[in-house]
């Protein structure tokens, strides 16, 4: 198992970071290796991503040698995405059943998660956010069918999408993780409109479901001072409180949001108007 760090940057150092200086502050590539477990360990609230794609053999993980404590959970709590095949997670012991847009919750005080495919030659890919817990959650299986789903936007600006709440007080609860799933709808590309910032919150996006030749333009920044990252599947975007974040895609793209902070007021955001955006 292989823990990246991201220290990321402020919004007064972006304008001395080239292409390169920026994905490496604010994006994180290369997860989803089979066979393989990856975590980043990104300094943004101290959110953790990682991916892990199991296929012949389950994958396992719960020491707590990169987070400073005996095990990983003893202070934590995560979100489970499968954007592949179907597959399963055992917490302790105990199994669920995960299929392709199922979510898991993992609670506080968990001491192993062990993560296996169904069929190897079609794995499951495992997508995780994991969080500082002050509180003790139980473990729970939310099904794409148990999220609650949002319609957003306006087919004229080629914007409508449907956001599905997985980990949310809604629906199913944390200490301070919030977790979901959006998806254009067809014809559209943007995502997240208006941009706005949540000065409170991180989030992070993990884009999937694009093809090999599609990317999306994600824009990130100060509203009057805005930088931009091209993503391509699987790769996921540190989005800091201080910084804007939205999208475009050349193609069809689903992406993962994961946030932490402050609260879990999902409406705490200050919107930004496009045309403010320089």
């Amino acid at each position: 198992m292989a823990m990246l760090q991201r220290y990321g940057a402020g919004p007064e150092q972006i304008d001395a970071m080239n292409t390169d200086a920026l994905r490496d502050a604010f994006m994180v590539e290369g997860m989803f290796i089979p066979g393989t477990i990856a975590f980043a360990y990104t300094h943004f609230d101290r959110m953790i991503v990682g991916g892990a794609v199991p296929t012949e053999a389950p994958l396992s993980f719960g020491d707590g040698a990169d987070v400073g404590t005996p095990l990983f959970f003893d202070a934590r709590e995560m979100g489970i995405a499968n954007l592949g095949g179907a597959g399963w997670i055992e917490v302790d012991g105990t199994r669920h059943a995960l299929a392709n847009r199922d979510v898991l919750y993992v609670g506080r005080g968990t001491r192993s998660v062990t993560l296996g495919s169904d069929i190897a030659r079609a794995p499951a890919r495992f997508y995780m956010n994991s969080v500082p817990a002050g509180a003790d959650v139980p473990t729970r299986l939310i099904t794409k069918t148990e999220s609650k789903v949002l319609t957003l936007g306006d087919a004229a600006k080629c914007n409508v999408r449907n956001l599905a709440m997985y980990i949310h007080p809604e629906v199913a609860p944390s200490c301070l993780l919030l977790m979901g799933i959006t998806d254009p709808a067809h014809g559209s590309v943007w995502n997240t409109m208006p941009p706005h910032l949540h000065e409170r919150r991180m989030e992070a996006y993990c884009y999937f479901d694009l093809s090999a030749e599609d990317r999306v333009v994600h824009l990130m920044g100060r509203p009057d001072n805005t930088r931009h990252l091209i993503v391509g599947n699987s790769d996921v975007v540190l989005s800091p409180a201080w910084s804007i974040h939205m999208g475009a895609g050349t193609g069809p793209y689903a992406f993962v949001w994961g946030m932490t902070g402050e609260n879990q007021a999902y409406g705490d955001v200050n919107p930004v108007a496009i045309a403010e955006l320089r």
